[in-house]
């Protein structure tokens, strides 16, 4: 697709976070953009008022009056819309979310971070200690970056850094010179009908890595490493296994930060790349600022101000983020939805807040993945003293299912050896409601989930 021609683009679906990231980097690219969604209050609704860009709440078929030279859809939609139904009817130039993506990235040196899990955090951490380096990147990533102020950064070099989905298998439409792959772990059972056919997007993706091509692989996972062999380019691999060719060792955890050594494989041993600090909790994240250390190295970057940067990063929105205190209780927001997710991301805030009081609000996201990985999402909780379980958030993907918040509950309660207090409370105004007549100063509060359970922190404290 070429978007050379094209100068004013409408975007359906706008509020999704792939659609807010490609549209704020379009209108700083000099794009005319503007686009709908739902009335419903989206994470990124602050990303789209902040580039000035004109979003319709709900779908009308006069919003397309005007003549647009593009009109982009996010695929939770389809022929159904009405806005989708007019742009085809008026035989408008018509493409997807990821086509357009696509074509953004294929005219630079792109570099595709992807993964299961950790592919928002890295995609921003190395786009913004590249930028740190002075290496002038562009970045595109799917959340808001309080150190963007917004999702997306604008350079001036031909490097373009995005946070890159296999979701619906958006990975077909892109064509790297470099990839960071953390981790392949089960997900969207509603595409993919088994680990077979998830693993092998993944698969398809690394052999389309040219000759000249990066693959920098977290060899911590088996699944990465044993596809890492369909490779053409060069394979750089981390981990705190010693199989790694960067080995990361003595990890430890303060109150405020987390530290930890990298050390490179080579033909005389291991040589002492140096020790390094970040800010973010969990040993997830040390696995991710190794991602970030490693590529940064890889394309030259100076590594007293790549370890500077590093430090400096101090996460994007809905990752572990403190929204602030309730009645002394300190709430934080968090964006995990897979077991995985969840379960580490609880290890590091409970190792971090050893003897505190630990209350999650876990908003289930989607029926078929709730469904189909209960069993894992009974066991993700059992560092938490307290869950309470929300009705499931359907998402535009899926009108209904045959799973409910109460059967996560259930589930959850019903693990052996769990000690936590469960409950169901379907609405965030019954969980609201909740906390606000219970919360005090030995508790941290995780609001968690991929829908709107941010807005129960944001009504405690009084932030809308």
């Amino acid at each position: 697709m070429d978007l050379s021609k094209i100068k004013k683009i409408y975007m359906i679906g706008i509020k999704g976070v792939g659609m807010t990231m490609l549209a704020e980097f379009l209108a700083h690219e000099g794009y005319e953009i503007s686009g709908s969604d739902l009335a419903d209050k989206f994470m990124t609704d602050e990303v789209l008022k902040k580039a000035g860009i004109k979003v319709f709440e709900n779908f009308d078929a006069k919003h397309l009056d005007d003549h647009f030279d593009l009109v982009v859809y996010s695929t939770a939609y389809n022929e159904s819309n009405l806005e989708l139904k007019t742009a085809l009817e008026k035989k408008y130039k018509v493409a997807t979310f990821a086509e357009v993506l696509g074509a953004v990235f294929n005219t630079h040196k792109g570099i595709a971070v992807c993964g299961s899990h950790g592919k928002t955090t890295v995609s921003a951490w190395l786009g913004f200690v590249l930028e740190g380096c002075g290496l002038e990147p562009n970045v595109m990533v799917g959340a808001r970056v309080p150190q963007f102020k917004g999702s997306s950064l604008i350079g001036k070099s031909n490097l373009l850094v995005i946070e890159a989905d296999e979701y619906q298998n958006k990975l077909q439409y892109f064509s790297p010179k470099a990839i960071v792959l953390n981790n392949i772990d089960y997900d969207h059972p509603d595409f993919f009908p088994d680990m077979e056919s998830y693993e092998e997007v993944f698969a398809e993706f690394i052999a389309k890595l040219p000759k000249s091509g990066l693959l920098i692989a977290n060899f911590d996972d088996s699944r990465v490493r044993r596809l890492a062999g369909v490779c053409l380019g060069r394979v750089v691999s981390y981990g705190f296994g010693k199989g790694a060719d960067y080995i990361i060792s003595e990890a430890k955890q303060d109150y405020a930060n987390q530290y930890f050594v990298l050390k490179l494989k080579t033909e005389d041993g291991l040589t002492d790349i140096g020790s390094f600090r970040i800010n973010l909790l969990g040993k997830h994240n040390i696995a991710n600022a190794a991602a970030v250390i490693v590529t940064a190295i890889e394309l030259g970057a100076d590594l007293n101000d790549l370890r500077r940067s590093l430090e400096e990063f101090t996460g994007t929105a809905r990752r572990l983020q403190t929204l602030g205190t309730f009645r002394g209780a300190l709430i934080l927001d968090d964006y995990a939805h897979h077991p995985t997710e969840i379960k580490t991301t609880l290890e590091g805030v409970r190792k971090k807040y050893p003897k505190k009081n630990l209350r999650v609000v876990f908003h289930p996201h989607t029926f078929s993945r709730t469904e189909a990985l209960l069993n894992d999402f009974a066991g993700s909780f059992l560092k938490a003293n307290e869950v309470i379980v929300l009705n499931i958030y359907a998402s535009a993907r899926e009108a209904a299912g045959t799973i409910s918040g109460e059967d996560v509950a259930r589930a959850i309660a019903g693990q052996a050896g769990a000690k936590q207090s469960v409950k169901y409370l379907p609405t965030l105004e019954e969980a609201e409601d909740y906390l606000r007549s219970t919360a005090n100063g030995n508790d941290v509060i995780v609001l968690m989930g991929a829908g709107d359970v941010f807005r129960i922190g944001e009504n405690l404290l009084g932030l809308i």
